[in-house]
């Protein structure tokens, strides 16, 4: 029988509420709240934390891609941070926009990023203070990244094709429905444009929230070995795609496999299925 990790790959990508609530003043971090509803921030938020529209500030305005290294260090720059600030990333729905957020840093090599455990939903059952005051940070110039992490965190349609074509780990992490073909769109959410339903061939059914509680946290590192490498036959030395609708669900099993599990060989398909699913003779599954 296979052993199990007893403990993160690298728990230091995780903070606690009760350690953020101890240092919400500390130069050296940045709190960042990502959300899905991106109105949320204005009604009330952690102290000290700006927020990142993962729309309008991470997405190119006209071209299906991200922003550029220019602009991202223009973000970073408006928002105080320095390639030494430790971002610290929380928001709604268990996190899966920050991950997304997160993700997108680490696109560009931002380096010190973490997550807080149980996120915006956790910070405020536990009635940690919120606020509506927006910070005011002294800008900073934040140089322009050399390039982006594409190659190396990143898979595109070739790249996924591949990767189904060969049996190699590809994760599929929406609903059952849209891996089903039954919906090709999330439970209770608009239909997005996507005329074909199912999943990549050989892709594995695994949604995002498989890997966390219902306070929003993390399951332990034992839980998610037995999900990720025995229910999806993820391995460490084995290349491994994931991906969803868009490439935001994806991103948390991103943040998963890499930091809680420690794979090095992750790489999260943005396109997903908006792309796959409309894609001119694109291979497809249907059914469980």
């Amino acid at each position: 029988m296979a052993t199990h990790p007893t403990q993160y790959a690298h728990p230091e990508a995780l903070v606690e509420t009760d350690w953020l609530e101890k240092h919400l003043k500390d130069d050296a971090i940045r709190i960042v709240e990502s959300n899905e509803d991106v109105l949320l921030y204005d009604t009330g938020h952690i102290p000290s934390a700006v927020h990142i529209d993962w729309r309008a500030d991470l997405q190119d305005p006209v071209i299906r891609d991200y922003i550029s290294p220019e602009k991202f260090a223009e973000l970073c720059s408006r928002n105080g941070i320095t390639p030494d600030t430790t971002c610290i990333f929380y928001g709604d729905k268990a996190n899966w926009w920050a991950c997304y957020a997160l993700w997108a840093f680490r696109l560009f090599g931002h380096e010190k990023v973490k997550i807080l455990n149980g996120g915006r939903d956790k910070w405020k059952a536990e009635q940690r203070p919120m606020t509506r005051e927006v910070p005011k940070y002294p800008q900073t110039n934040y140089p322009v990244p050399n390039k982006r992490f594409d190659k190396e965190i990143r898979a595109f349609f070739d790249e996924a094709l591949a990767q189904s074509k060969s049996g190699k780990p590809l994760i599929d992490v929406r609903s059952p429905g849209e891996y089903k073909g039954e919906i090709t769109h999330m439970p209770e959410y608009p239909q997005e444009g996507v005329l074909r339903g199912g999943h990549v061939p050989g892709a594995k059914s695994m949604p995002w929230k498989t890997a966390t509680k219902d306070d929003a946290t993390f399951k332990p590192a034992e839980e998610l070995a037995k999900i990720y490498f025995d229910q999806c036959g993820v391995k460490p030395d084995t290349d491994t795609v994931v991906y969803c609708r868009i490439g935001e669900r994806s991103s948390h099993t991103w943040f998963v496999l890499t930091y809680l599990l420690g794979l090095d060989k992750v790489r999260n398909y943005d396109g997903s299925w908006t792309e796959w699913g409309n894609k001119v003779g694109a291979p497809i599954e249907k059914g469980a």
